[in-house]
């Protein structure tokens, strides 16, 4: 790298985690089930997508680590001190739909839930830090799915615009940066964590899958219009699973395959930064005789209504090959590809690539030249404490370090437009991808395992101090 310069005045340096991942008390005060509770621990935690079965409730023989998890209902403000304490400029967290509407259809809130989150914002204002808030993080109440198919169905727009139209009023003020939907690409690798989807017998799901990503689409453009109607001062951003494919060779072949690739994921995000679905969508639509059921209506409000900003999560790039016969994946957050052989991995087999984030964020950038937000970023790691709880965490400060490094470049060399950068886990909490434990993200440890024995004690790693130090500096110290 050439000279290393400060991050830009007021840049947000913090942590993300996600409701069903760290708050637990699933039924706690009014609190309805949510796909994201009845996903178990195990090879079996995404059966849906399997087809081997429907999982709306529990059932016995299975651990549901999200039941608990860390819980953060109960523990927020000690949290959020110690976020404070690192000097966090902002806290991404999401807000458990069925917190609010238990249901999901009903026309009264449910009072405590809207309660605890104004209570957390609140928490966080009190130090400064500025909470970034999802508004659907894979979280989708079970009453839905069951009685309305997910997001399959149309009147989920209007559920999600009612959700909305409460939160938006509720919490004005308190909270200026939101994004629609977590992941919104995840919905055609997991559809029951996506959107609440399941698929009968015969089921065009190719279709299926498409509708409720419209159906998304248009409830994430209705989301922009309210925020900015009830406060011109709201941000509202997308988000997508991000990480530039590769070609595996020089073949044109393997070129074109990663150029679609990386189309399959960018077509939510060009319509909702562009305003509309790009040809090479419409022409795939067609050629697979996919009927969306799109109205004029919905045209013009993805067209009247594009997203403020790009957020996206980053842990690696991929790898794409025409070849059938090149069959060794590597695992990664849902989307496996090939294995690079010029990348090392983590322990979880992830491969780690910190100037693929550089080229990421470019490619994003020249793409739509909209700020830009990283939102997750991170090591999954087994981390062991010592007899006092602390984890000399070296392996996750280097990983951070040189993505770090890689964000600088992007932002004073390349000059694309960064707004903040909030590191995954920032406290240990469950995996979305295996429900585990013992796969730890955080700078501060959590005392529990993998089937939720422990104390809950928090206590800070090494990585801990580092992260102050670097937030102390605006990224000017990260050795």
């Amino acid at each position: 790298m050439s000279d290393y310069k400060k991050f830009p005045n007021g840049f947000l340096w913090g942590g993300a985690t996600a409701a069903n991942q760290c708050e637990g008390a699933y039924n706690a005060d009014g609190r309805g089930l949510a796909n994201v509770d009845v996903v178990p621990i195990g090879e079996d935690r995404f059966p849906i997508i399997a087809g081997k079965k429907k999982m709306f409730d529990f059932e016995e023989g299975y651990f549901y680590p999200a039941k608990e998890s860390i819980d953060f209902y109960h523990h927020y403000k000690e949290d959020i001190a110690l976020f404070a304490e690192m000097g966090f400029k902002t806290f991404r967290m999401s807000i458990a739909w069925s917190r609010i509407f238990p249901k999901g259809d009903e026309l009264e809130t449910n009072e405590a839930g809207l309660a605890f989150y104004e209570d957390v914002f609140k928490e966080c204002r009190k130090y400064g830090i500025e909470p970034l808030v999802t508004i659907t993080h894979f979280d989708c109440p079970i009453y839905l799915i069951e009685h309305y198919g997910g997001w399959r169905n149309r009147k989920m727009i209007d559920f999600y615009e009612r959700l909305c139209h409460v939160i938006f009023n509720r919490y004005k003020g308190l909270v200026k940066y939101w994004l629609t939907f977590n992941e919104i690409n995840m919905i055609l690798h997991a559809p029951f964590m996506g959107a609440g989807l399941y698929f009968e017998t015969g089921e065009n799901e190719e279709e299926v899958k498409y509708r409720a990503a419209h159906h998304e689409l248009v409830a994430s453009a209705l989301a922009t219009k309210i925020a900015h109607e009830v406060d011109p001062e709201n941000k509202v951003g997308c988000m997508l699973a991000a990480g530039q494919y590769y070609p595996n060779t020089p073949n044109p072949v393997d070129y074109w395959q990663a150029m679609e690739e990386d189309r399959e994921n960018y077509f939510f995000i060009d319509v909702q930064a562009r305003g509309e679905y790009p040809n090479y969508a419409k022409k795939k639509f067609e050629k697979l005789g996919l009927n969306i059921e799109m109205t004029q209506e919905d045209l013009e409000l993805l067209k009247e209504h594009t997203v403020d900003f790009v957020s996206f999560s980053y842990y690696s790039s991929r790898v794409a090959s025409a070849d059938p016969e090149l069959t060794e994946k590597t695992a990664g957050n849902i989307f496996a590809s090939l294995k690079n052989p010029y990348l090392k991995a983590s322990e979880w087999g992830w491969q780690i690539d910190p100037l693929g984030l550089r080229i990421t964020l470019n490619a994003i950038w020249d793409r739509y030249q909209k700020p830009m937000f990283i939102v997750e970023n991170g090591l999954g790691a087994v981390d062991t404490p010592d007899e006092n709880g602390y984890v000399e965490d070296d392996y996750r400060i280097d990983y951070l370090r040189e993505h770090i490094k890689t964000m600088n470049a992007a932002i004073n060399e390349d000059g694309v437009e960064l707004l903040g950068y909030t590191t995954w886990g920032c406290i240990d909490l469950v995996s979305a991808g295996t429900g585990e434990m013992k796969k730890r993200y955080g700078f501060i440890y959590v005392d529990r395992d993998n089937q939720g024995k422990g104390t809950l004690k928090r206590t800070k790693k090494k990585s801990f101090d580092w992260y102050k130090k670097v937030i102390a500096s605006n990224g000017s110290d990260i050795d």
